[in-house]
């Protein structure tokens, strides 16, 4: 039986029960309550040293990081969301890395800002998302998804803080392609919704 550690309203965590529901794997979730600090506690730090949502166990097997545990899940579970074939895994990495990058310092930044009190430049970060955003809604001009001909763990990747980039105050106003590409993965059998929080109706 797979264990997923997680937190409801992380993107990190997110990405993962997303990739989980569209394998269409059961899996038992362990509810890590970040507010009370249990993130740091023994028992979750003896699973992951770093002390951060998502950890996930498979077995004897034991994960932490979002992007790895989805190239994991792939493999593993279902190929057609990571090819091996060079071209493929390449254009993959691209967007994996991009998740880790761009959408992390810019739209996951500002919504920490909002919906976590992080003390952070927030008109910077929304300047860098507005940025990120532009570039992305640019390349799925023409076409579907982020990386492939097919929806991949690059969309997986991208997709919770894109989707939620209105709570950190970043509109999707101005990019119809994101908005078609995030309608896109929501229409995807299996898809589950992250939790919105009361910052976003106000944003």
């Amino acid at each position: 039986m797979i264990t997923l550690y997680d937190f409801p309203l992380s993107g990190h965590a997110h990405r993962v029960r997303l990739m989980l529901s569209l394998l269409g794997l059961d899996y038992e979730r362990v509810h890590v309550d970040l507010a009370q600090g249990e993130h740091k506690n023994a028992d979750f730090l003896a699973i992951n040293p770093f002390g951060v949502v998502p950890a996930l166990v498979d077995g004897d097997l034991v994960l932490r990081e979002s992007t790895a545990i989805l190239v994991y899940l792939a493999r593993a579970y279902g190929p057609q969301w990571y090819p091996i074939e060079p071209v493929a895994q390449a254009r993959v990495q691209e967007w994996l890395a991009t998740a880790t990058g761009d959408i992390a310092a810019g739209p996951a930044a500002a919504r920490l800002v909002t919906v976590f009190g992080a003390e952070l430049d927030h008109a910077a970060l929304i300047d860098r998302s507005h940025t990120l955003l532009a570039v992305m809604d640019q390349h799925l001009a023409d076409r579907q998804w982020l990386a492939l001909d097919g929806p991949s763990i690059a969309d997986v990747a991208a997709y919770s803080y894109i989707a939620h980039a209105p709570e950190g105050q970043v509109s999707l106003e101005d990019y119809p392609n994101l908005r078609r590409w995030l309608a896109g993965v929501e229409a995807l059998p299996g898809f589950v919704a992250m939790p919105r929080t009361d910052v976003a109706a106000a944003a």
